[in-house]
């Protein structure tokens, strides 16, 4: 056999390579964290599935609205009482230990979520998991810093803050929302999504073993009837909510009126702007990060590609051979670059608007990776042939499903661009920093990005417009949805 045939006769499949699941501790029964003590909640109790293996994977304890007024009375005690008196150098060591204490778990926290969620493990080690510590980090630094952010000499907190986040991101959607509560003094009512709640509350173990006073921070469990009983609390001084923009528009109505702060981060399709001149092997790798990411379920997922006819059929040529290379599997497995969907529900949502994309006339691909026979996977899946009224470049799909669009001019891409309710997320690709910049400008979003996608920091503020949403998360902005400033939208 001459070598060049012996090479080519080598099987280079990647062998499996499983994360331990037992680094992740997953307990039999989770119980919510009130006024500083783990407590048997007063309703049913929930199980929550490992999506990857569409099986059982630990029991909850949820809480009843007797149990959430006495959260909200709890955080209402620990504001008034030692937290508001507490100077910031002090409340930002507490930030601190916080964030050493999710570096010091780690890899615990990054296998349960894995094995909560369905992302893939390298997903939550390598981006999760880091940026939940980031952000403790970043906002512990600012706690007594607060008069230098230019909201005046003396910024004061707000109160109580009830938050209410997502399945997509559990941990970081936590991270994102308490640490800059706690930084400018408030205290919290956090309620995690139902099928997501696990990391949320070992999260409590760690701010327990924080010795942050009872009741600053309280995680109570359920499922929507909770998160809008914990809406319409009447203790509450603020609310924060990521979701969909259905629920974003009931939380606004039940709250017009009460002049109650709001912020609120909400749903999105994402335009990635590809022109003739970028750098398509990067930009290949780009789209794919933006779409595929934690499975496209991503408020920002950049799902609608917008390409310059000129280039089209050769960069859709290289992202079909780029995708095709995407591994779908066990989330466990450090392999594995595409996971499960989270949720039965989720699955079916997306498999509706995929078959809504054929149905229509636009010509599917998907990956011929093979998938488990257990669990929610979706195939990446690429529609080209797209037009803007179809459903497929209309609603979001949260999943591993991009729809291709071509243009000619920067003015029609623009307009199809900004041709959406939403306003989250867009980005450029091109070699020309003027253009990039002239684009940016005129397209409707709140965070846009050019040559890259996902790119994410604390100190960078991250919000939409339109129907997704209003108000600032991170960097001195989204401190300022916390303090007494009047450059937060209230609710008249």
């Amino acid at each position: 056999m001459s070598p060049s045939t012996e090479s080519s006769s080598i099987d280079w499949e990647y062998a499996p390579a499983p994360e331990s699941e037992a680094i992740g501790r997953v307990k039999d029964r989770y119980l919510p964290f009130i006024d500083g003590k783990f407590i048997e909640g007063g309703g049913d109790d929930l199980v929550t599935v490992n999506p990857g293996r569409d099986e059982p994977l630990s029991t909850v304890s949820t809480v009843d609205e007797a149990d959430l007024d006495n959260a909200v009375r709890a955080a209402r005690r620990a504001y008034d009482g030692p937290w508001s008196k507490l100077s910031g150098a002090e409340r930002g060591k507490y930030l601190f230990r916080i964030a050493r204490g999710v570096a010091e778990r780690s890899r615990e926290l990054a296998v349960l979520e894995s094995l909560d969620n369905g992302k893939p493990i390298k997903e939550t080690r390598d981006f999760d998991i880091p940026t939940v510590a980031q952000h403790f980090f970043y906002h512990a630094g600012w706690a007594d810093k607060l008069g230098h952010l230019g909201f005046g000499p003396d910024p004061r907190p707000l109160g109580v803050a009830g938050q209410v986040i997502p399945w997509n991101f559990p941990l970081l959607m936590a991270a994102w929302k308490i640490a800059p509560a706690l930084a400018a003094g408030n205290t919290v009512v956090i309620k995690p999504a139902e099928t997501t709640p696990l990391s949320a509350l070992v999260l409590a173990e760690i701010i327990a073993d924080a010795d942050l006073p009872p009741g600053v921070v309280n995680v109570v469990t359920g499922a929507g009837d909770i998160g809008a009983a914990l809406v319409r609390h009447p203790g509450l001084d603020k609310v924060a909510f990521t979701g969909s923009t259905a629920v974003g528009k009931q939380i606004q109505r039940t709250l017009a009126g009460t002049g109650r702060r709001l912020t609120l981060e909400l749903g999105g399709k994402g335009a990635n702007i590809v022109f003739a001149d970028a750098a398509i092997d990067q930009a290949v790798e780009g789209i794919v990060n933006g779409i595929f990411f934690n499975s496209g379920q991503v408020c920002c997922a950049g799902s609608r590609l917008l390409v310059q006819e000129p280039i089209a059929e050769e960069l859709i040529t290289r992202l079909i051979e780029r995708t095709e290379t995407l591994r779908v599997g066990d989330p466990l497995d450090k392999n594995t670059d595409v996971g499960a969907i989270n949720s039965r529900d989720q699955w079916n949502k997306i498999t509706e608007l995929t078959d809504a994309g054929i149905d229509e006339g636009a010509q599917v691909w998907r990956s011929s990776c093979p998938l488990p026979d257990k669990g929610f996977f979706v195939s990446p899946t690429i529609f080209t042939g797209a037009t803007q009224t179809m459903r497929i470049a209309r609603e979001e799909i949260f999943g591993p499903v991009l729809s291709v669009i071509t243009f000619r001019t920067p003015d029609e891409a623009l307009a199809k661009a900004n041709n959406t309710p939403y306003g989250l997320s867009a980005g450029v690709w091109t070699e020309k920093g003027s253009r990039a910049m002239a684009m940016a400008a005129r397209l409707q979003a709140g965070v846009i990005w050019d040559n890259t996608w996902n790119k994410f920091d604390p100190a960078a503020p991250f919000g939409g417009y339109q129907e997704s949403g209003f108000g600032r998360e991170g960097g001195p902005a989204g401190l300022a949805g916390y303090l007494d400033t009047d450059d937060e939208a209230v609710i008249k």
